[in-house]
């Protein structure tokens, strides 16, 4: 069997060294085009050793189009002569002419349990939203999002503090047995898999910088959450805002929730304890921030940022303006 990878990012990376690593002949790497440092900062993709990088280890053919399903970009998939698509986090819809080039058209391999959290950033999502549990599902590729049918899924544990780049990291080695296990079976004959419930869908968009903007409105357990969610990319961030002064940005980057109600309204800070501790009202309990990055300032613990900025009973956490 001839395989094609395609995907970008160190979720695709396990996909494709085992890929390498076993008995199909990989054919080519389809991958996203090289972005200059400011493109990449503004991507929710972790990009590990890189994708083109390991093809060129091995004398792997790579394609980089920007739109792969232009007829320019069909044509040179073609001209790779695959049986099987293998797709991890690549980042484009695939379309028919696409899944076409392929004897057996492809696989994606997707970090959720389907068919919740289809989209690009399913392992955010899912952190965001409170999960405890999530997973790798191995589809068949259609045109629509995500909506193949699943041929392989197993579930994986979320950790209470994990953050959504340390989760993307445990889930790809995986995704990489996973995909592995359904290709052996694609190798020894048809393959039948299991249609998603579309009752059971849900979304789970591309990130954009706005969603790290934290609602303290919101559970206090939530907003941890989301702090966590928004890890590597886009950050989450508030702003504190204090009498007759400019509101100052900053990134929370660890915060812990406390189930005390503080009797203050969302978004009020609590002046700061002897020991440096940083608490902010939230519903249903208090979050304490653990560590924190002013703009254009390197990371801190909250304690070191008190040190050098006072906060005081009454200011507050919330967006730069009402």
């Amino acid at each position: 069997m001839r395989i094609v990878m395609m995907g970008t990012g160190t979720f695709a990376e396990p996909t494709f060294e085992a890929l390498l690593a076993g008995s199909y002949h990989v054919g080519g790497l389809v991958t996203q085009p090289d972005r200059d440092i400011g493109e990449a900062r503004g991507s929710t993709r972790q990009t590990g050793r890189g994708m083109k990088a390991i093809a060129q280890e091995r004398s792997i053919a790579v394609l980089q189009p920007e739109k792969i399903n232009t007829p320019e970009g069909v044509a040179a998939l073609r001209q790779l002569k695959p049986d099987l698509l293998v797709v991890a986090a690549y980042g484009q819809i695939l379309s028919d002419e696409v899944l076409q080039s392929a004897l057996l058209g492809g696989i994606n391999v997707h970090a959720s349990l389907l068919p919740k959290y289809r989209g690009a950033a399913p392992v955010a999502w899912a952190i965001y939203h409170g999960e405890t549990e999530t997973g790798v599902t191995i589809i068949r590729m259609t045109t629509g999002l995500d909506a193949g049918d699943m041929l392989s899924q197993e579930k994986l544990a979320i950790g209470p503090e994990e953050t959504a780049g340390e989760l993307e990291t445990r889930l790809a080695p995986l995704g990489a047995r996973l995909a592995m296990q359904v290709i052996d079976r694609l190798a020894a004959g048809p393959v039948t898999g299991v249609k998603q419930d579309k009752a059971l869908v849900t979304k789970a968009p591309k990130l954009k910088k706005e969603n790290g903007l934290i609602d303290w409105s919101r559970p206090a357990q939530r907003v941890v959450d989301q702090i966590r969610a928004m890890q590597p990319w886009p950050t989450a961030y508030s702003f504190w805002r204090r009498e007759r002064k400019p509101a100052v940005r900053l990134m929370i980057t660890k915060a812990r929730a406390l189930g005390e109600a503080s009797g203050l309204a969302p978004g009020v800070c609590r002046a700061p304890s002897a020991g440096g501790s940083l608490f902010v009202a939230a519903d249903q309990g208090q979050v304490q921030i653990l560590e924190l990055q002013p703009a254009s300032k390197r990371c801190m613990m909250a304690s070191e940022f008190l040190r050098g900025h006072a906060v005081r009973d009454g200011d507050r956490f919330g967006p730069e303006s009402n």
